[in-house]
């Protein structure tokens, strides 16, 4: 049986590479790491990359495991499943991984500008009738562009019609230069590694005949 809710927010606190940082804690103290994460936390200059919504971690420890010579952060607010890519990392003795709790909605007090070099969604929720609290919303691309270089990048990946068409209609609407762009991933010969990392749920839905989408944009307005 697997543990409890209390069990794992227990443990959670054992992990040196979870951050969890309420909107008061930020607000009176700053976070110590804020464009200090390769200097303190990894030890290393290589790129960071974000997963926000990261949920179990799925995305964040599959990049991670693939890919050493990048620093991954998966930032969420349930505790609880984030525990799960906790221990993932660290049974895998994977130290280019880290763990954010806070809501997403302050992520641009967590990194300082030119911080970061990607970032995905992997599955958000569409919220069907609150687009300003899309994740790849015109608000949101405002927050990170605070701290995403020049030349970064956005992945979405989703099942839900709603969010894909939103977001290529939010960077066709904003010149912002789109690389790919799949309205059905999985239909296509294209040799992907978004293709090779699947998470539990987006499994089901290809076993239930879902589509998936996929695209991938830069952050900033294409040079004229």
């Amino acid at each position: 049986m697997g543990k409890n809710k209390l069990e794992r927010f227990a443990e959670n606190k054992t992990f040196n590479n979870l951050f969890e940082y309420s909107f008061e804690r930020l607000k009176n103290e700053g976070f110590p790491l804020k464009g200090r994460w390769k200097q303190d936390f990894f030890k290393n200059d290589n790129p960071i990359v974000l997963e926000l919504g990261c949920g179990k971690g799925e995305y964040t420890v599959g990049l991670a495991r693939a890919h050493k010579d990048i620093n991954y952060i998966g930032v969420d607010i349930k505790g609880s499943r984030m525990w799960v890519g906790l221990c993932q990392a660290r049974n895998e003795g994977l130290d280019n991984v880290a763990f954010l709790r806070t809501h997403i909605e302050l992520i641009d007090g967590f990194f300082a500008e030119n911080e970061v070099d990607e970032i995905w969604v992997t599955f958000p929720d569409p919220q069907p009738s609150k687009a300003r609290k899309r994740l790849t919303g015109p608000n949101f691309l405002e927050r990170y562009r605070t701290f995403v270089k020049q030349e970064g990048v956005v992945n979405l990946k989703t099942d839900s019609d709603l969010m894909y068409e939103f977001t290529v209609e939010t960077a066709k609407e904003g010149e912002l230069p789109i690389f790919y762009n799949y309205d059905n991933l999985y239909a296509n010969d294209d040799d992907l590694e978004v293709k090779k990392i699947r998470t539990y749920y987006e499994q089901i839905w290809l076993d239930k005949g879902l589509t998936i989408k996929y695209i991938r944009f830069g952050i900033n307005k294409k040079e004229a």
